[in-house]
């Protein structure tokens, strides 16, 4: 019963159809019949019993769509079944509640004669079929309606949890690779490791603040990819060298991003202090990091993990996607900005 008055609630705007197209449909016939404008003509009785009548119907078919429906989809014959059964229960209701008044108002020659039975019932089956399509156009408009919210909020959960196992990559993937920076440094210059440590150590509560954020503003990753490029001037020096264009902060990336594009031009390319690889970050459409080329003779395969989950990243969270350009001397990658509209 709970379940029938909420339902009957949330269709007030479906009802209110119901009674205006009841109530026009009253003024049409009465028209037709009678020839004539009065007063008459627009008084809502008939529209009123109609509305009752059909809610009658209504609630038979909500039942024998509970009983009887299997699947969320929507199935013919299963619907034909529901209908059959529906104008068949409510023609007899119909019957019985008439007979009852006719025997309480004297009124059964009237209403009961063979002229009035098959006029009165080819009317109660026609308006089975208008007002019982009307109710199961908008049932089942309904269902769809929140099967597609279910849809949405499935795949936005689906999505959350892609982009939190790419993250999870991500974040070890940023620690040993530094981690294996300091232990060069800690054969090479003690001091100087435990300088990369003390800087390596704020620098990683950054990783560990954003690990739960879908996005970040440039302005705070631009500070902590700086950062990020001054540690790593402590094994390379002068031989990677970062420009910056005049930068519009406003928007969104990815947590990492500028990150991951300077640790990915930095261990794709061989610089030297005497020809050094020349790191590029400008905004325009987009923010866009690119270097020339200096390739390593001699390296590891590098399996390109780190690029390929920051691109699953921006495919989850917009529709635009990075674009990567790469010619015989320059590397680039195009990051889209993602607007608060798109998060």
């Amino acid at each position: 019963m709970k379940n029938i008055i909420l339902e009957a609630k949330q269709s007030g705007y479906f009802l209110l159809f119901v009674f205006l197209f009841s109530y026009a449909q009253s003024i049409l016939v009465r028209l037709m019949i009678r020839q004539e404008l009065n007063w008459y003509i627009f008084t809502p009785e008939a529209a009123v019993a109609t509305l009752i009548s059909s809610s009658v119907l209504f609630l038979i078919l909500y039942f024998f769509i509970k009983r009887w429906q299997k699947s969320d989809l929507f199935r013919f014959k299963e619907v034909i079944k529901i209908f059959s059964f529906s104008l068949l229960v409510f023609l007899a209701i119909s019957k019985v509640f008439g007979l009852i008044l006719a025997f309480l108002f004297d009124t059964f020659e009237r209403n009961f004669n063979s002229k009035t039975l098959i006029l009165s019932t080819f009317s109660e089956i026609m308006n089975t079929f208008i007002y019982g399509s009307f109710f199961l156009v908008y049932y089942y408009y309904r269902k769809n309606e929140k099967n597609q919210k279910q849809i949405i909020r499935y795949n936005q959960a689906l999505a959350e949890s892609k982009i939190n196992g790419l993250k999870a990559q991500l974040n070890p993937h940023f620690l040993f690779n530094n981690l294996n920076v300091l232990d060069q440094l800690i054969e090479e210059d003690q001091i100087l490791a435990s300088d990369f440590l003390n800087e390596f150590a704020e620098i990683y509560r950054y990783v560990l603040q954003v690990s739960d954020q879908k996005v970040v503003t440039i302005e705070e990753e631009f500070a902590f990819a700086k950062k990020y490029f001054s540690l790593m001037r402590y094994k390379y020096g002068n031989a990677y060298l970062l420009e910056v264009e005049t930068l519009d902060f406003s928007g969104n990336i990815v947590p990492l991003t500028l990150q991951l594009l300077l640790e990915n031009a930095i261990q794709h390319n061989l610089g030297t202090e005497a020809n050094p690889v020349r790191i590029k970050i400008k905004r325009d459409n987009n923010l866009t990091l690119s270097n020339n080329i200096i390739t390593k003779r001699s390296t590891k395969p590098l399996s390109g993990r780190a690029l390929y989950n920051l691109k699953e990243q921006y495919c989850l969270l917009t529709k635009k996607q990075i674009k990567i350009h790469k010619t015989p001397s320059e590397f680039s990658v195009s990051i889209p900005i993602i607007s608060k509209l798109q998060q």
